[in-house]
């Protein structure tokens, strides 16, 4: 995040001169986006969506809160970025949506989504929590990028596929019918764990539990990709192996991920990205960024996702 020397500046937005200000949670050095005139609660677009933060009674808690707003606003940008529209639960109380901040405590409450209420527990933005939970859970890339941009995917699904007859009868023919029982259908999945052959049809073991996961956790591979990309085309990344059996692992990052209509070249772009990537890593003896992979059925659903974000 960038540091500014005044918090009333002067910015160029949207093609005219304005008078701008920094977000109010700038004072706690969780945000540096900026809020004009008009944006009356002096909150940022992401931030305006917080419904609920901590209590911010210690460092340790303020210290999580910002983990959380870092990832968070992350996600608004490409959300933004996507033109998606955004309005907040207490404006649109049933079309909007709204984050809660939680301290669990001894209460019966769970990081998920529920009508448009994205709750994130303050323990997911706990290094020693989150290794503990990969392994309990068998989720060795569980990440606070991801729960995000998980969750936001079921907001969208009902904002975007339930309410378009259309969009739900091809999602069904992509994804399969969400129509059976989810809380049945899920714990037989825990029961007994992912089919078998997982990985001819989905991105991760959860994506098989049920339709309406196997939308979430895809929504977020497409964000993790287009970020991804889009990161490598603002360095002017490109990947040219040495090898003479390498040739198809070439690329040049030369496409605005958010902008680009054509997904065979957004998703062709990407494999020799993530292979350079791994394989540095693996030099440093640390795991994969992305080792997951697109097998032609987890292709498809990623290439629905992006025709109905770029029809």
């Amino acid at each position: 995040m960038v540091s500014f020397p005044k918090n009333e500046i002067t910015s160029i937005l949207n093609g005219s001169s304005q008078d701008v200000k920094l977000c109010k949670n700038y004072e706690l050095k969780v945000c540096n986006w900026l809020v004009t005139n008009h944006q009356t609660n002096g909150y940022c677009n992401a931030c305006t969506l917080n419904r609920t933060i901590p209590n911010l009674v210690s460092d340790e808690i303020i210290k999580k809160w910002k983990r959380l707003e870092y990832a968070k606003h992350r996600l608004i940008y490409q959300l933004q970025r996507l033109d998606l529209p955004l309005p907040s639960k207490t404006v649109s109380h049933e079309t909007g949506l709204c984050f809660d901040f939680i301290v669990k405590g001894d209460r019966n409450i769970y990081t998920g989504h529920a009508n448009g209420v994205i709750t994130i527990l303050l323990a997911e933005a706990d290094s020693v929590n989150l290794e503990k939970v990969r392994k309990q859970l068998l989720e060795p890339y569980r990440t606070l990028i991801g729960h995000f941009r998980h969750e936001v995917g079921h907001y969208f699904w009902e904002r975007l596929v339930r309410s378009d007859d259309n969009i739900l009868k091809e999602f069904r023919s992509c994804f399969g019918d969400e129509r059976p029982d989810y809380s049945e259908t899920l714990n037989e999945y825990y029961k007994s764990g992912p089919r078998p052959n997982w990985k001819d049809d989905f991105i991760t073991k959860y994506a098989s539990s049920h339709p309406w996961e196997d939308w979430a956790e895809t929504w977020a591979h497409y964000l993790h990709i287009i970020d991804t990309v889009e990161t490598a085309y603002n360095f002017g990344l490109s990947v040219s192996p040495v090898s003479e059996y390498s040739e198809h692992m070439n690329t040049k990052i030369d496409i605005d991920p958010y902008i680009a209509k054509n997904f065979k070249t957004l998703i062709e772009s990407c494999a020799p990205l993530f292979f350079a990537v791994n394989s540095i890593n693996r030099s440093m003896g640390i795991k994969d960024v992305y080792p997951f992979i697109h097998n032609p059925s987890v292709v498809k659903k990623l290439k629905f996702i992006h025709d109905m974000l770029h029809p």
